[in-house]
């Protein structure tokens, strides 16, 4: 949180030109120590900080000097806290509230409040508990364990934690995998048992390829189908409003690409008897081969 304790600092500076040292200890919950260092780490960054003894004395930004008039305008203000709130859907403390009503930014906090942004998906408590375990292993550089759920089955895992992502819509530990030597991404809401091992490791530098998560994933299957109008807004939700065709007789017509047939499959069953896939005809038998399974479960 220390960064954001030096933005708060400068914040308040800006707004009320001359603080004293307790009273930025008292608002930030810190010692006078801790604040004093702070005001050395914002003096080597570049912006010059006066203090003065006596009666009217305290702390102050040196006369003359300004960052673009403000060191962060409203609409900075309320971008940070609109960040730092949808990090708190995700966390058992309420952060992002606690600094706001510290830098004192009341306009900004109030344009913040008109943006909610939920990050927790449907799993806000398990899923806050299992981050409250990474970020600690991150930092202190312990590699984490937990048993995995994926297509091919279930094992367990060691990896060294790097970072965590949010991306398609879920979230995401990435991290060096022990067993296979390499960078890998595991869903959060796949595994359990999640521990921090006393296995101590290094920081590695992550590949630049490997930074660009999914890049390997590619869309190059085409499979055309014409959906029932009913389904509509799940083209538009998955794929733009021009998506499709419309057909004369109203059906919609779409030629996409999929990362996988076996994506594609469950994707097109999800839909029922809403769509009919026309083309390529092996994704066609693979459809009609599937629904002959389903079948024959509920003759039995």
């Amino acid at each position: 949180m220390k960064i954001e304790r030096l933005i708060g600092i400068i914040t308040i500076l800006q707004q009320q030109k001359r603080v004293t040292a307790p009273y930025l200890a008292e608002k930030f919950e810190v010692s006078r120590r801790t604040i004093n260092r702070d005001i050395d780490d914002i003096c080597k960054a570049g912006i010059p900080i006066v203090t003065t003894q006596g009666v009217n004395g305290g702390i102050s930004i040196m006369e003359g000097f300004s960052l673009d008039t403000t060191v962060f305008t409203e609409q900075e203000l309320t971008a940070i806290f609109t960040g730092l709130k949808s990090l708190d859907s995700v966390s058992n403390s309420a952060s992002a509230e606690k600094l706001a009503q510290k830098i004192g930014g009341n306009s900004a906090i109030k344009l913040a409040d008109n943006m909610i942004i939920d990050l927790s998906s449907f799993y806000k408590d398990d899923l806050a508990l299992k981050i409250d375990v990474i970020k600690p292993a991150m930092k202190e550089s312990k590699c984490i364990s937990f048993h995995y759920c994926y297509p091919k089955g279930e094992t367990d895992k060691l990896i060294e934690p790097h970072l965590i992502v949010f991306k398609w819509s879920d979230w995401y530990v990435f991290g060096f995998c022990k067993a296979r030597q390499d960078f890998r991404m595991y869903k959060l809401r796949r595994l359990w048992d999640l521990q921090i091992t006393d296995e101590s490791y290094t920081a590695r530098d992550i590949p630049e390829e490997k930074k660009q998560f999914g890049s390997h994933m590619t869309d190059d299957y085409i499979i055309t189908a014409v959906y029932d109008p009913s389904v509509k807004y799940r083209l538009v939700e998955e794929h733009g409003h021009a998506c499709f065709t419309v057909q004369e007789d109203g059906k919609l017509y779409t030629e996409w690409g999929f990362t996988t047939q076996k994506g594609a499959l469950e994707w097109f069953l999800s839909f029922g008897a809403k769509v009919k896939v026309l083309e390529p005809p092996e994704m066609v038998e693979l459809i009609k081969s599937t629904l002959d399974e389903i079948k024959k479960q509920y003759e039995t």
